[in-house]
């Protein structure tokens, strides 16, 4: 997703050339570099606020070395890792995912449950310097991030189902038309990068630390940080 729409809006009109892509590359590893610092920042806040006190550091007691057993890694690995986060991830995304074609497919007053919940959500996106469609696609993405996008066309498209589009140029033409500029993907680019986690990461959350209140706080904490962010942003540039 920040390949595609820095590549899109933020490269320059030369995007396809190898001026564009290098370009492209430049603002992708000034994200990576921002947030790197943004998680340092948050952490020495945090560190000084609501964590003052608390010890960061900890002990990690290696096992004895064994000669590895292929066929016992490989079984372990599905049965302990892979089957257990897809069963997390299987347990909130069927459920969402049923919501979310509710709210494409079920109409009220002419217009879809979503279209209303992305109107009503516009409001409040505005002055974040995003729009209710893209607020309600970051909501709605909850169970992964790359539910973001095809979320986001689809309620721009008017579609029923989940949307994704093959080629950058066709991607361009539906944002474009919506009324999406170079500030609008600055702040869904940063948004991205300072959001909730994906709900797997939540349960994690929930089952490592064992508090409801701590896994609020991990949604809570970056998602008000990049609200912050947008916020100002949209006051100076907006």
């Amino acid at each position: 997703m920040l390949i595609a729409l820095i590549s899109l809006f933020l490269a320059g009109s030369s995007g396809g050339s190898a001026a564009g892509s290098l370009t492209a590359a430049g603002v992708l590893a000034l994200v990576v570099v921002f947030s790197a610092a943004a998680t340092l920042a948050v952490s020495f806040l945090l560190s000084k606020t609501l964590l003052r006190g608390e010890s960061s550091a900890f002990t990690l007691e290696l096992p004895p070395y064994r000669v590895p057993r292929i066929g016992q890694v490989i079984v372990r690995s599905v049965l302990d890792r892979t089957l257990h986060v897809l069963g997390r991830a299987a347990a909130v995304a069927a459920p969402w995912g049923l919501a979310v074609y509710a709210l494409a497919n079920i109409s009220a007053g002419g217009e879809t449950l979503l279209s209303w919940f992305c109107s009503w959500l516009d409001p409040a996106a505005r002055l974040i310097g995003l729009d209710g469609v893209i607020l309600a696609a970051f909501v709605l993405g909850l169970p992964a991030n790359e539910l973001v996008i095809p979320i986001m066309l689809m309620a721009y498209t008017a579609g029923g189902c989940l949307t994704e589009i093959s080629s950058y140029a066709a991607l361009s033409e539906v944002l474009s038309g919506n009324g999406w500029t170079a500030m609008t993907a600055v702040s869904v680019v940063l948004f991205t990068l300072m959001h909730s986690p994906c709900s797997t990461t939540l349960l994690t959350i929930k089952k490592e630390t064992g508090s409801i209140g701590w896994t609020a706080a991990a949604a809570v904490i970056p998602t008000a940080a990049g609200i912050g962010l947008l916020a100002v942003l949209n006051c100076i540039f907006g």
